[in-house]
């Protein structure tokens, strides 16, 4: 039963997961278009939830992601479409963003990335201060202490709670309505202004 258990977890874990983004996906005014698919996949996936053990256990996972990653992609794509990059700078800090980056320690602050495809970038530890990532799709990407003090994430997409808390962050960090702001960063906050005399984070 302890080993059944183990070897359910994972699957479980990958189902419901699943279940969140396609949630938020038919939840997006943009994927309207494929609300059908994105509801047929949804419902598919709450039934594989509800299966008995064993037959979860013999879940062919990697084939029902790829059929869920595939509409992700299509919402990701439409979503995106409407964001407008600023014409500054920072331009050039965005043509080099796509999914999968490596900007582990990256300087990205203050940059436009704003609609950009960030699925899976390593963003440990990067430089994230007051950067334009509103309409970002942010699906997996990597924030293990990446400081995004002042940065704007709204409209950004499939981004969870676990992944904000992974970060660090100030009450000036503007995220999607659905996440909170982790306790950790209003105490470092109050700490910094502590520190400062009062005085800004600048």
């Amino acid at each position: 039963m302890a080993k059944e258990m183990f070897e359910l977890f994972p699957i479980m874990q990958q189902l419901h997961e699943m279940l969140y983004y396609l949630n938020e996906a038919l939840s997006l005014e943009e994927a309207e278009p494929i609300h059908k698919d994105l509801q047929a996949v949804l419902e598919q996936t709450e039934y594989l939830t509800n299966l008995d053990p064993s037959s979860i256990l013999e879940l062919n996972v990697p084939a029902h992601r790829a059929i869920v990653n595939d509409l992700l992609l299509q919402t990701s794509e439409r979503v995106r479409a409407k964001a407008t990059p600023r014409h500054n700078q920072n331009q050039k800090a965005k043509t080099k963003v796509r999914k999968g980056s490596d900007f582990i320690g990256a300087n990205l602050r203050g940059a436009d990335l704003r609609g950009a495809n960030l699925r899976g970038a390593l963003l440990i530890a990067s430089d994230l201060r007051d950067a334009d990532m509103r309409v970002t799709d942010l699906i997996g990407a990597d924030f293990r202490d990446a400081n995004l003090s002042g940065a704007d994430l709204t409209g950004s997409i499939f981004l969870t709670q676990a992944q904000v808390n992974s970060a660090k962050g100030d009450i000036h960090t503007k995220l999607p309505p659905t996440l909170s702001i982790p306790d950790h960063w209003i105490k470092n906050d109050s700490q910094n202004l502590s520190h400062n005399g009062g005085s800004s984070r600048f």
